[in-house]
């Protein structure tokens, strides 16, 4: 759907769109770091996400706390990271693409791509979250790299859709 100068974003619509992408885009990341995971077994005894919660000042008693399903043992507080992450960034994709055509260039690739950099090479080894990007694995940047793409690309084909779907006229 082409936007002209005079249609106005339905901003409701587009946080609704963004917020179911970011759940299934969550889940496609969650699965592809199941296929290619991104981190050694060492370094995801706690994980980003809760590295960044104890640099807060939450304990870990609370950042590694789990639920058990099906025999294993489920990270909630790091899911809770992970999803919070991935629809807070669906809804802002969502809300700015409506009038920036431009963000959405490579059906999110790029987007998805831009992020993993400021985030994964830039922000989090400057709080010292993660180790300088040197210090990562060449796997880690491979997994991440990629998995941020099928991620925004995720994000881009739900949203899209789910908003299209929304602010059809009837």
């Amino acid at each position: 759907m082409k936007l002209n100068k005079r249609q106005k974003t339905d901003l409701k619509a587009a946080i609704t769109a963004g917020t179911t992408a970011g759940i299934f885009s969550g889940l496609v990341k969650l699965g592809w770091e199941n296929i290619l995971p991104p981190r050694t077994a060492q370094r995801d005894a706690t994980n980003p996400p809760q590295q960044l919660l104890q640099q807060a000042g939450v304990p870990s008693s609370v950042t590694h706390a789990t639920y058990t399903y099906s025999g294993h043992q489920m990270p909630w507080v790091s899911y809770l990271m992970h999803f919070g992450f991935s629809i807070s960034f669906a809804i802002i994709y969502e809300v700015l693409s409506q009038n920036r055509r431009y963000l959405r260039v490579g059906s999110g690739a790029i987007f998805g791509l831009a992020v993993w950099v400021a985030f994964h090479i830039g922000i989090m080894p400057m709080m010292k979250t993660t180790p300088s990007a040197s210090e990562q694995p060449t796997e880690e940047h491979i997994s991440e790299a990629l998995g941020h793409i099928a991620w925004m690309w995720t994000n881009d084909l739900v949203g899209r859709e789910i908003y299209r779907r929304l602010t059809a006229k009837k």
